[in-house]
């Protein structure tokens, strides 16, 4: 897809991975930008260097996405591109095991990281079915298509987030319907000031500026590409996973004693 004139949604758009997007698909010369997030300060200052609109949102709740689907279109017309972004991270509590985190932290990052991707999908897709065309791009993670240690939470979610795009894929390429999902590793925002780098497996192979992201982001949407990949070693290591998956296991066993210390 060529963004020129299209009009576009990104949730998480204040701040990080979301942010960058912004900047970069203004470049462009889109029709509008949407800059959807809960930090509203954040928003308003992205929005207002693109000459964008901020609608603030908390992607866990339904109805917050149907508003913001219908702002946006209400201001500049159908949605071309809508880039569910917005997602956090939790941690593993304590760090070695993977049961124990609490049900509120599991709930609260399904509502962010899975359902929101649902709920964008369900508010936008019956418009772009009708004009037979439509572009989701959904920010998942390596972690979706291998695993983090030290996160079940965020390793479970993302690969659910991975598996949702698939569907939308296979249910609505024949229809028009181009999705994406957006999977890096580590990236320089405000996430990963919550991980103690020394046990980031996602580190493993550097730490990418937002822009970067951003960047692979373009070129895949110009490609139409399914899996967007900014850490280009990721691809390999889904070969390796595939090819010997218990071979894989057992040197991410062998990694995570590593990484903890065990």
């Amino acid at each position: 897809m060529k963004l020129q004139d299209r009009v576009i949604v990104v949730t998480g758009g204040a701040n990080g991975i979301g942010a960058a997007l912004c900047r970069r698909f203004a470049k462009e010369s889109p029709r509008g930008i949407v800059v959807a997030d809960l930090d509203e300060a954040n928003a308003r200052a992205v929005a207002d260097q693109i000459g964008g609109l901020a609608v603030v949102t908390d992607v866990s709740r339904e109805d917050d996405i149907v508003r913001l689907v219908a702002e946006a279109e209400a201001h500049y017309g159908p949605i071309d591109l809508f880039c569910s972004n917005a997602g956090i991270l939790v941690l593993d509590d304590p760090l070695d095991q993977v049961t124990t985190t609490p049900n509120q932290s599991w709930q609260r990052i399904w509502q962010i990281n899975v359902m929101a991707h649902i709920y964008a999908a369900r508010a936008v897709l019956p418009g772009m079915l009708e004009r037979g065309s439509g572009y989701l791009l959904n920010t998942a993670s390596a972690a979706g298509l291998l695993s983090q240690i030290g996160s079940a939470p965020y390793s479970v979610s993302k690969h659910a987030a991975v598996a949702f795009a698939e569907c939308l894929a296979i249910a609505h390429g024949d229809q028009g319907i181009v999705v994406s999902v957006l999977c890096p590793q580590a990236v320089a925002t405000q996430m990963m000031d919550n991980v103690d780098q020394g046990q980031n497996a996602a580190a493993v192979d550097g730490i990418l500026p937002p822009e970067a992201v951003a960047a692979a982001a373009v070129a895949g949407i110009a490609e139409e590409h399914f899996l967007i990949l900014p850490h280009p070693q990721v691809a390999e290591y889904m070969q390796r996973k595939t090819s010997d998956y218990d071979r894989w296991l057992g040197g991410m066993r062998r990694f995570r004693r590593q990484l903890l210390g065990l």
